[in-house]
């Protein structure tokens, strides 16, 4: 019997290994000056009253936390980078580890376009206080204006993105804390 599980424990094994070393590193917070490549932006700019706010935490993870308000049409918080040049491929797929409250929060990829209020949107589900890694391959990614798609745009050009973020906007007025260790990475497969 034993035979027969070691090469099965074998497989499983190298597939974890090559998992994990297939992923490479796009944004994690272990740097000194990590908190000043993070902004946060809030319904307040049109008016709302949310409240979020981000900080490093002392185990090198970010922290997304706040009170999301419907007040004043409000109804949104996020943080997202300041705009920086990111090493991402056409068939990349992004990998994010989370630990949240049990809301679904959104992953966005800002580019260089002047369009007011747009981004690609990716839905982050988080289950309670459990990390869990979230992967959504590039092309996954949906156009959005003021939170509403955008039609007859293709996938995000890789060499536009110029900053990522996370949102939450579920239109469920309460605290909220999410939070990121890191986002990672899968290369495209190359024929």
């Amino acid at each position: 019997m034993l035979s027969t599980r070691l090469p099965l424990l074998l497989v499983v094994f190298l597939m974890q290994a090559v998992t994990e070393i297939s992923l490479r590193p796009l944004l994690d917070f272990a740097g000194p000056d990590t908190a000043q490549k993070w902004q946060a932006v809030n319904d307040n700019v049109m008016g709302g009253v949310s409240d979020g706010r981000f900080r490093i935490t002392a185990d090198n993870t970010m922290e997304f936390s706040g009170r999301l308000s419907l007040e004043n049409n409000g109804g949104f918080a996020s943080v997202r980078t300041k705009p920086t040049n990111f090493n991402v491929h056409a068939g990349d797929t992004l990998v994010v580890r989370l630990k949240g409250d049990g809301r679904e929060y959104v992953l966005n990829i800002y580019t260089k376009s002047r369009r007011m209020a747009f981004s690609y949107r990716a839905p982050l589900p988080t289950t309670k206080d459990e990390w869990t890694e979230v992967s959504v391959p590039l092309e996954e990614f949906i156009p959005t204006a003021f939170g509403n798609r955008v039609q007859g745009m293709g996938p995000v050009a890789p060499d536009q993105i110029n900053s990522l973020g996370f949102m939450l906007s579920d239109k469920k007025a309460g605290p909220f804390k999410l939070e990121v260790d890191w986002v990672k990475i899968i290369p495209a497969v190359t024929p």
